[in-house]
């Protein structure tokens, strides 16, 4: 079996008294892709606030590495190779789209290593490189998520989070992030993705996990879980 990269153990997430998660287990292993799928509310972004620092937890750890790290910033979990593309992007807006791969290579100072790895984010996304020098905030959605996952690229991260990357793009960018997801994923990088697009995500991860009101309701193989009743009635609208 595989090294797990990343192992979450019990963690619990309260919002101003609502528990929003209750009490979730799961681990990702060394070259997996790993989708968490579930319905708007279920508390998958707060999984994932709380595994990159951003959230405190209420109890529980989350273990890198086979370390813990809780309690640790995000910028601390960037540095180790724990990197997130948010939910909305988060793209800096009136910064350059070559200033803002830049930024996600902040905590490196290898300059000619950083410069090849912005070349191989242009060769992902070649609309990228088209618009080198335009502000991020004038782009579309598309190209926002586009420059997005090259940002968290930028740091070589070991385990790349990914949350909600297809959320309101046209159906044509959505193949296009999948596919730049599942060529990340063979290329080596350990990815957990959040997704409401379940259909989508089952059909690239290897293994899944199904979380409904805070709590993880099912798991097991991706394939097998995108051909089981249950699964296609809840969420595959079948």
């Amino acid at each position: 079996m595989s090294n797990t990269l990343l192992k979450v153990s019990g963690l619990k997430v309260a919002y101003g008294g609502i528990q929003a998660v209750k009490g979730v287990d799961f681990e990702v292993r060394e070259g997996e892709l790993v989708s968490l799928i579930g319905s708007n509310g279920a508390g998958k972004t707060t999984t994932m606030k709380a595994i990159t620092g951003t959230l405190a937890l209420s109890d529980g750890d989350i273990e890198y590495l086979g370390k813990s790290i809780h309690g640790q910033g995000p910028w601390d979990l960037v540095r180790q190779g724990l990197a997130m593309v948010p939910e909305g992007r988060g793209v800096f807006t009136r910064m350059s789209i070559t200033e803002n791969l830049m930024m996600g290579a902040y905590v490196r100072s290898d300059k000619p290593a950083i410069a090849q790895d912005v070349e191989r984010v242009f060769t992902i996304f070649p609309r990228l490189k088209e618009r080198k020098d335009q502000l991020a905030g004038t782009m579309s959605g598309g190209e926002q998520q586009m420059l997005a996952m090259g940002r968290a690229l930028m740091s070589r991260p070991k385990v790349l989070l990914l949350d909600e990357p297809s959320m309101g793009l046209s159906p044509i960018m959505v193949d296009k992030i999948f596919e730049v997801v599942r060529d990340v994923s063979a290329q080596g990088v350990t990815i957990l993705l959040v997704e409401q697009n379940a259909s989508r995500a089952l059909q690239i991860a290897d293994r899944s996990y199904v979380m409904e009101s805070g709590i993880i309701t099912m798991s097991g193989d991706a394939k097998e879980m995108l051909s089981d009743p249950k699964v296609r009635a809840a969420y595959l609208g079948e």
